[in-house]
């Protein structure tokens, strides 16, 4: 009798829960992203969890999705293979002054600016052209000095004293600070030196700045006015650090502008400025182009396309990549509806691909569609960025 209770005692006895190793983990049937080390119920449905043997080279940081996840998330993959890339790149550029051609009209000594000719931005100015009339109590000095000098010069003239070098150094003083030659000739054949002095462009171009007004005191090296020469522009274009191995500086170019549709200038690269920006990782290139017309303007958005060295190399779609400021990032196939997160190096971008110049191998499968959606997850069930920590 009392081994039959004991018998009876032992069936019936429940078996103890065995916690989870580092090869295994405990998991819900229905809800696959519930993942834990001991035993228990699910917190989404409340079934009794099961124990769950890692796939061979699962980590605890992949990413296990359900058949009805990864219908509903509309995951996608793809394998990576070797492709043609980099014959082409199209650049987002803008139009700007060209900077050898711009010019800055300054005072030469101090005096009260009386009249104003050029007070608009985007009036043009030609060189010879009357810009200001100043009055300055220095200037007005020099004048009669070299009136005074001239008469000498005529009325003094003995041999003695050279008289006609006094003349000539006053004359230069004037030359000096921008009286033309032909208001020397003037003021010598009237003898009269009017109270206001009229002073005319060395330059010409369009007004860009204006920098004093009627009224308004100088100094000495004051900047009245700034002109743009567009005769010639400049197109400066952005490109990122990874294709600049790709590009071809002596190669042509071919710029576009949406607001000149039709319009096409053929030219080369100029410049690639050697300071790369460190926020979005660009650097700035530079087409100068003739503008025949004047129909190219400062400001105006255009596409640079130029011809880059073409590569055999590891490409992806760029719907795969999770970019930002400090890295990429791929979603990849591990196993069936495992996926794991990895950093790459991109290269040349075109049609659409990316080049990877190291974080995948050929034959690894990479998910091309619903990689943000994968992103989100990890974040909802590890409270972390899977970005965060890694390394090349």
């Amino acid at each position: 009798m009392i081994m039959v209770v004991f018998m009876a005692a032992c069936g019936t006895k429940k078996k103890q829960p065995v916690a989870a190793d580092k090869d295994s983990y405990y998991t819900c049937s229905m809800h696959p992203q519930v993942m834990q080390e001991a035993p228990g119920k699910c917190p989404i449905c409340g079934m009794e969890l099961i124990l769950v043997k890692k796939g061979k080279g699962q980590n605890a940081d992949d990413l296990v999705l359900s058949d009805l996840q990864v219908q509903l998330g509309n995951v996608q993959v793809d394998t990576v293979g070797r492709a043609s890339i980099g014959d082409r790149q199209v650049l987002t550029a803008t139009v700007a002054v060209d900077e050898t051609r711009s010019s800055t009209v300054n005072a030469r000594l101090t005096g009260r600016i009386d009249r104003l000719y050029y007070k608009n931005v985007g009036d043009y100015v030609h060189k010879g052209d009357k810009l200001y009339d100043l009055y300055g109590e220095q200037l007005n000095t020099a004048k009669q000095e070299y009136l005074l000098a001239l008469e000498r010069q005529r009325t003094l003239d003995n041999g003695i004293v050279d008289l006609r070098q006094l003349a000539e150094a006053a004359r230069n003083k004037l030359l000096l600070w921008g009286v033309s030659e032909k208001q020397l000739l003037e003021l010598a054949a009237t003898k009269k030196a009017t109270p206001l002095t009229s002073f005319y462009s060395p330059y010409e171009g369009y007004v860009t700045a204006v920098e004093r007004h009627e009224g308004d005191y100088t100094g000495e090296g004051t900047t009245m006015l700034r002109l743009a020469d567009l005769s010639s522009v400049w197109v400066v274009g952005q490109v990122y650090t990874s294709q600049l191995s790709g590009i071809d500086r002596d190669a042509g170019v071919v710029v576009r502008l949406p607001d000149l549709p039709g319009k096409v200038y053929a030219g080369r690269l100029d410049f690639i400025n050697p300071e790369i920006n460190p926020e979005g990782r660009i650097v700035g290139v530079r087409v100068a182009l003739a503008n025949k017309g004047g129909l190219l303007r400062p400001g105006m958005p255009a596409y640079v396309t130029l011809v880059a060295r073409q590569q055999h190399s590891l490409t992806v779609p760029e719907e795969a990549l999770i970019r930002n400021a400090a890295s990429n990032v791929v979603w990849v196939q591990a196993g069936h509806n495992t996926f794991r997160s990895v950093m790459v190096e991109t290269g040349v971008e075109e049609a659409g691909r990316v080049e990877i110049r190291s974080g995948l191998k050929t034959g690894d499968v990479v998910v091309t569609s619903g990689a943000y959606l994968l992103n989100s997850e990890y974040i909802f069930r590890h409270g972390a960025d899977p970005i965060a920590g890694m390394k090349m």
